[in-house]
């Protein structure tokens, strides 16, 4: 069989399913966050076997090539080859083997200097402008639904944390016995849906950005890549860098974000946020939240 090789002007294999999502079926779509997921499979599995895995037709694989720009599946299987040969070792488990290799060089230099070099990089990748008109439109939201899953749904309860200190709009979706879909009913174009969502991208958070969009929320998105599929529905989009000798990307970055959000909209608030500080600390104290010392 003749090797095909990809095209440099080809896009990422994510990048096409981002700018294509939202013309794809229900079918195409399921096809399409199946290979996000597992490019690794589409790369040395056979069709057949990525068909079964997956529950969907083999045909179906096909017509999605075609609609993320490829002349066919063994195009988009070839391009995943190429991704994941220019990736080099960059799976979890060849990370952490690499740990393993690398365990005679002491680790703490090495993540504290890449973590830096992310949080510094905040300050390029940014838009200054982009980031007050994001501020401005939760400080204007009538409620603001934080949605975070897998390792992103500790830093959005982190975020509600910071943010309920100054503010009582703030909702965490799909915790606390209450259902995503319960969270978000409702949603309109008063209020602001913000998604925390890293590489491997949660279901989840894409469907969420989805939904908020189609309901006319405003959507604002923190992610690692524009490759986010949920991308496509946000109205504003910070890119954090992840890179880190961890097995696992760095959300040094994003926390960093996160407190200059709510840092910023403190500023805006004003001697109105500084009294609800005020009683928040006073029922913790009389709750007895924290530990006198």
């Amino acid at each position: 069989m003749e090797t095909i090789s990809p095209s440099r002007n080809q896009p990422s294999i994510r990048t096409a399913i981002s700018a294509n999502y939202a013309e794809l079926s229900d079918t195409l779509r399921v096809a399409a966050d199946y290979i996000a997921d597992n490019q690794v499979e589409i790369a040395t599995r056979s069709l057949r076997s990525v068909a079964s895995a997956s529950g969907v037709s083999p045909a179906s694989y096909t017509r999605l090539a075609r609609a993320l720009g490829f002349p066919d599946y063994e195009a988009l299987r070839e391009q995943a080859r190429s991704e994941l040969s220019r990736r080099g070792e960059n799976t979890f488990q060849d990370k952490a083997r690499r740990l393993r290799s690398d365990a005679d060089q002491p680790l703490l230099p090495r993540q504290v200097s890449a973590c830096i070099d992310n949080i510094r990089a905040l300050v390029d990748d940014i838009d200054p402008q982009v980031l007050e008109a994001a501020v401005e439109c939760l400080e204007k939201s009538r409620k603001i639904i934080l949605i975070g899953a897998l390792a992103s749904a500790g830093f959005t309860d982190y975020f509600a944390y910071l943010a309920k200190w100054f503010d009582d709009r703030w909702v965490v979706a799909g915790r606390n016995g209450a259902t995503l879909g319960s969270t978000l009913a409702g949603v309109s174009s008063e209020d602001t849906v913000l998604i925390i969502s890293k590489h491997p991208y949660a279901h989840r958070s894409v469907r969420a950005a989805e939904v908020a969009a189609t309901n006319g929320a405003k959507v604002v998105v923190l992610t690692d890549s524009h490759a986010f599929p949920g991308l496509q529905f946000a109205d504003f989009h910070f890119i954090q860098r992840t890179e880190s000798p961890h097995f696992f990307s760095s959300y040094a970055a994003t926390l960093v974000l996160i407190e200059t959000i709510t840092g910023m909209l403190v500023a805006r608030a004003g001697a109105e946020a500084e009294a609800r500080i005020q009683e928040v600390d006073r029922h913790n104290r009389l709750l007895d939240e924290f530990e006198n010392v």
